[in-house]
């Protein structure tokens, strides 16, 4: 490491310029090496400061004419360097057919965007995920990681009201649950007639507190299953009327049971027009 006061050869004999040219390749050798910015510094040069060298960190400084900018610091322990005092845009990787990480992919709460019909590949290039692209889309999907006790979530999110989401498999391929899969049970409202939204419950209960009626449900698609529990309260006794968009066995709606707390289970499958029951279990004793 060296500095020297100025880099400009004077005339003299053979062993002093000998001498003052080795001193100044050693500073250019060495990146003017020092504690602080040598003397012989001009309008654009750079130089390596030592000032913590102790601590395994050197800083490359730029001189401007009168200030000096520091321009990135290098961990000669973890043999790294580090870009200072600006963000490093545009980079074009396109010519690396094979950049790697050596860290984790901060995204700095900006977006990860893939091209259509591209995707995530293992270390063989098999592919693993392929993104596809809708030039309009205007919905999509969110991933959303959880925390202990909770599940991982997969939803659907986007401009429009009312968004589904749709699952395929190639040719025959079928669908496979390793685990148990279920609807959650909802609790309907009791009232005078009992409102169903069969897409926000397609199972579904409800505790009868007087004599009620089933409103038709509402939000159903066709070839749908849903199920509804019918409980007695305490008192019993409680009849239930059915809109006639349910459609029961020799077209004849059920008679309940009428002991208190017990239950009656019905099963139904949406046609577009009508709740066609598909099964019944009655008089059930429910704990």
């Amino acid at each position: 490491m060296s500095q020297v006061s100025d880099v400009s050869i004077a005339n003299q004999g053979f062993s002093a310029f000998r001498t003052e040219l080795n001193n100044i390749l050693g500073a250019l050798n060495s990146m003017h090496s020092g504690t602080s910015r040598p003397s012989s510094a001009t309008t654009g040069t750079m130089w390596l400061d030592t000032t913590n060298s102790g601590s395994n960190s050197l800083e490359i400084k730029f001189f401007d004419g009168s200030d000096d900018i520091s321009v990135a610091t290098i961990d000669t322990s973890a043999n790294t360097i580090n870009f200072l005092d600006s963000v490093v845009t545009g980079i074009n990787i396109v010519t690396d057919t094979s950049p790697q990480l050596g860290g984790d992919l901060d995204t700095n709460s900006f977006n990860l965007k893939i091209d259509d019909a591209h995707g995530i590949f293992d270390d063989d290039n098999n592919e693993q995920l392929i993104f596809q692209k809708t030039a309009s889309a205007v919905n999509f999907a969110e991933l959303t990681n959880s925390a202990t006790g909770n599940d991982v979530g997969l939803a659907v999110d986007g401009t429009d009201t009312n968004v589904g989401l749709s699952l395929s498999t190639k040719g025959s391929g079928k669908f496979k649950f390793n685990d148990a899969a279920y609807f959650p049970e909802a609790t309907l409202t009791d009232a005078s007639t009992i409102a169903w939204d069969t897409q926000a419950a397609p199972v579904a209960k409800v505790t009868l507190t007087d004599n009620r009626t089933l409103g038709a449900g509402t939000n159903a698609v066709a070839g749908q299953f849903v199920s509804l529990l019918v409980i007695q309260d305490g008192t019993g006794s409680r009849t239930l009327s059915f809109n006639a968009v349910y459609e029961f066995t020799a077209d004849t709606a059920p008679t309940l049971t009428t002991t208190a707390a017990k239950g009656d289970l019905f099963i139904f499958r949406y046609n577009g027009a009508k709740f066609l029951e598909v099964g019944r279990n009655l008089n059930l004793t429910l704990s």
